[in-house]
């Protein structure tokens, strides 16, 4: 069984992000018809109706692979047999299903199990890793399956009913129920570019990949990790919300084998008590400019550094976790409405959002021939792959593919798959041509898996 287990910080679960909320209640009743229960009939209420909309459409997804191992004693190669079972949501009456990347990544065979107990075998369709969503299509659909409407419009407000359903602990499909306890939630480390919905419903182990519903029976998120110092629920979930959803699905549905996210072109900070009240704002709130890439989206729309970016179409941004998922839900070449602070005065900025320039595609490295670094595959870093390696679009240098095991580059300097190399001798690297030919001595300033150290040709 295979569910995301974060450790968070027990301030995580002491605080709560999101949308305000200015409405008053007048006689119990909301102004945008949200109603307090007000008497014992209305405590009784049912979910009854919701579920029946909603169950239906909620699957078991079980997948089996199969992993290259090595005795550890031995040292003989073998193979292990390995499982992951989650949850999934049939979103196209064609048998297109939803689910958590992370319950079929490295498997080979997956198997659908209907909430009537109908079985179909699935292939993946799209895998995204970086929002932790698959997107499935059943095998041998020849009717029209129950679904679940995605319900993108982002209107929930913390403090709304909400239901968790899926199958956790593989006894079947299991129905919970909560209240979203957070909107927005960006800081998780589940994705650097993921814009959370939390909820205290319960998920727990096998939940991964089921939905999150709201009373109207539509899906508002799929439920994909869980802080828990135990394993099991402990009040906090995280979902992935329908927007993001959605952008997966219909990348999937398109024909495409990759989601194109497109970019604003900034990096910032996020606003600061100390920086709040220097600028005279009431609370710390928004995202700072640092950096704008020339002649990209922002800087076309005008965006300079010291602006203060506090919204992306109306949506609240405080840090560039929210700012990559409001402008990676929209289409390249879509325009958003940038609101910033200059100067003390607010003003809205249209910026068109695009590909990240560059070429994601590693299969342009040189292999280093000869010099200190003999042996090394290596391609200079552009932002689109960055991006693609889960690294900052801004990053300068040159990337390391491949390392072949005997050559100079891995025995002489220790010089690894991915990492990143930043400098020689105090002098920044853009272009595997300057690699080529490194006498002994030579100092490789080297970035690995976010840690900077010096390695030395020997």
């Amino acid at each position: 069984m295979k569910t995301r287990t974060l450790a968070l910080a027990a301030a995580l679960m002491l605080s709560a992000c999101g949308q305000s909320n200015d409405t008053k209640a007048q006689d119990g009743v909301f102004a945008d018809n949200r109603v307090i229960p007000g008497d014992s009939m209305s405590m009784k209420a049912s979910f009854a109706p919701v579920v029946r909309t909603a169950a239906p459409a909620v699957v078991n997804v079980s997948a089996r692979g199969v992993q290259q191992v090595r005795d550890p004693f031995w040292g003989i190669p073998g193979q292990r047999q390995t499982g992951s079972v989650g949850s999934g949501v049939i979103v196209r009456d064609t048998g297109v299903v939803v689910t958590n990347y992370h319950v079929i990544n490295g498997m080979q065979q997956i198997k659908v199990v209907l909430n009537d107990r109908r079985e179909f075998d699935a292939r993946v369709v799209l895998a995204d890793e970086r929002s932790d969503i698959a997107v499935l299509q059943l095998e041998g659909v020849n009717e029209r399956l129950p679904t679940l409407n995605i319900d993108d419009r982002e209107e929930q407000q913390i403090g709304d009913l909400v239901l968790a359903i899926g199958n956790p602990f593989g006894v079947g499909q299991t129905v919970t129920n909560g209240i979203i306890s957070a909107l927005n939630r960006t800081e998780t480390g589940i994705s650097d570019s993921g814009s959370f919905i939390q909820t205290d419903a319960a998920i727990n182990p096998g939940n991964s990949g089921g939905a999150l519903v709201d009373m109207d029976g539509d899906l508002i998120g799929i439920n994909t990790a869980i802080f828990s110092r135990s394993g099991s629920s402990s009040g906090v979930g995280f979902a992935v919300p329908a927007s993001a959803v959605k952008r997966v699905v219909d990348s999937a549905v398109g024909g495409a084998t990759a989601v194109v996210r497109p970019w604003l072109g900034v990096k910032g900070e996020a606003v600061s008590a100390d920086v709040a009240r220097s600028l005279g704002l009431d609370r710390p709130q928004g995202l700072v400019v640092t950096e704008v890439w020339p002649g990209g989206p922002g800087a076309r729309a005008g965006l300079s550094e010291g602006d203060v970016i506090t919204a992306i179409d109306g949506a609240e941004i405080n840090d560039q976790g929210g700012l990559n998922f409001r402008v990676g839900t929209r289409e390249p070449n879509e325009t958003v409405k940038v609101t910033v602070l200059r100067d003390g005065q607010a003003r809205t900025l249209d910026a068109r959002v695009q590909r990240l320039p560059g070429n994601a595609d590693l299969k342009d490295a040189t292999v280093i021939q000869s010099g200190g670094l003999s042996g090394a595959q290596v391609l200079g870093l552009n932002p689109a792959l960055a991006d693609s390696l889960g690294g900052d679009p801004f990053a300068s240098g040159v990337i390391v593919g491949r390392v072949a095991g005997n050559s100079y580059a891995s025995r002489g300097v220790g010089v690894r798959a991915g990492d990143i190399i930043m400098a020689v001798n105090d002098r920044p690297v853009t272009s595997a041509q300057q690699l080529a030919n490194l006498p002994r001595g030579s100092q490789l300033l080297v970035e690995r898996r976010g840690q900077r150290g010096v390695l030395v040709v020997r």
